[in-house]
């Protein structure tokens, strides 16, 4: 295991990798609030790959930056590709879950050629239309009680006044998993030691803050030209969770070049309550797509 500092041009992230250069290259994303750590359990399950395992710009132990433009999502997908970048490969599978799924998107849109082969995992798909509006008449009709917090995270000032200081209330109230499990304390620790890092409130906040400037026009403009995924593609949703809901996979196969979706009896943090079966799909679909390069 190599665990580093990576120095690119667009920044330094931290980076955790197997380091096994024989092996083809699996690039892991997480979300929001975690780090790369989240994808530990899943790793004894994916030892066929170099599996690397970057900390997000402004989470984890990379880089934080208050630039608000640096968390546009097509920003972000440039982050990685400069990883991979300076790590000499040229080819990879992806894995983005949360935000780390979004970011994972705007990487294919950005490098298809390089992507082999995509897994997204509770989040929505950027160019989806029908899924989209679905899922906002969906909220409506509910309420935005599960939702509240991307407004909260949005106004100015107030995370970094409210959470600093009290980053394990915060991170407590978000980090659940479903049927009563208790969230894994290590990896909650590893989380905590990360989102005390001074700025972390701000940076974080950005991934909410940047989306009326940026993302959401972006997204729009997606949607309106009826663009492709140009990958094959597997989405792994864990079904309990109440803000990624099922009315955003409607209309999710015309999205991409193919998708195969598979549902989970689990929450939102579905690599954290089912590593065994998440690192199980994630082995099979990649071997089985091995066979088509």
């Amino acid at each position: 295991m190599n665990n580093q500092i990576i120095h690119t041009a667009r920044g330094s992230f931290f980076v955790r990798d197997t380091a096994e250069t024989d092996k083809p290259a699996l690039v892991l994303l997480h979300g929001w609030p975690e780090t790369s750590y989240t994808w530990e359990a899943t790793l004894p399950f994916l030892s066929d790959y170099r599996v690397i395992r970057p900390d997000l710009r402004g989470l984890g132990d990379s880089e934080r930056t208050f630039d608000l433009c640096a968390y546009a999502k097509q920003h972000l997908a440039q982050d990685i590709i400069a990883i991979v970048d300076q790590l000499e490969i040229s080819s990879f599978f992806l894995v983005g879950h949360d935000w780390g799924g979004v970011i994972a998107q705007e990487i294919v849109l950005a490098a298809a050629e390089r992507v082999e082969a995509l897994c997204l995992i509770n989040i929505h798909i950027i160019n989806n239309a029908t899924g989209n509006a679905a899922a906002r008449e969906a909220i409506k009709q509910k309420g935005i009680a599960t939702h509240w917090y991307q407004a909260f995270m949005q106004q100015p000032q107030l995370p970094e006044a409210m959470i600093t200081g009290n980053e394990e209330v915060w991170l407590r109230h978000f980090l659940r998993l479903s049927h009563r499990q208790p969230f894994p304390e290590q990896t909650l620790q590893e989380y905590l030691r990360t989102f005390k890092i001074p700025g972390t409130a701000a940076t974080s906040a950005n991934y909410y803050r940047a989306m009326p400037t940026y993302d959401l026009p972006r997204w729009q403009q997606l949607m309106d030209r009826q663009t492709i995924i140009p990958v094959d593609c597997l989405y792994l949703h864990g079904t309990r969770d109440n803000v990624i809901m099922a009315q955003y996979l409607e209309g999710a196969a015309s999205c991409f070049q193919s998708l195969e979706i598979i549902r989970l009896d689990a929450g939102h943090f579905v690599q954290l309550e089912m590593p065994s079966e998440v690192g199980m799909y994630l082995a099979e679909f990649f071997h089985q797509q091995s066979f088509l390069f």
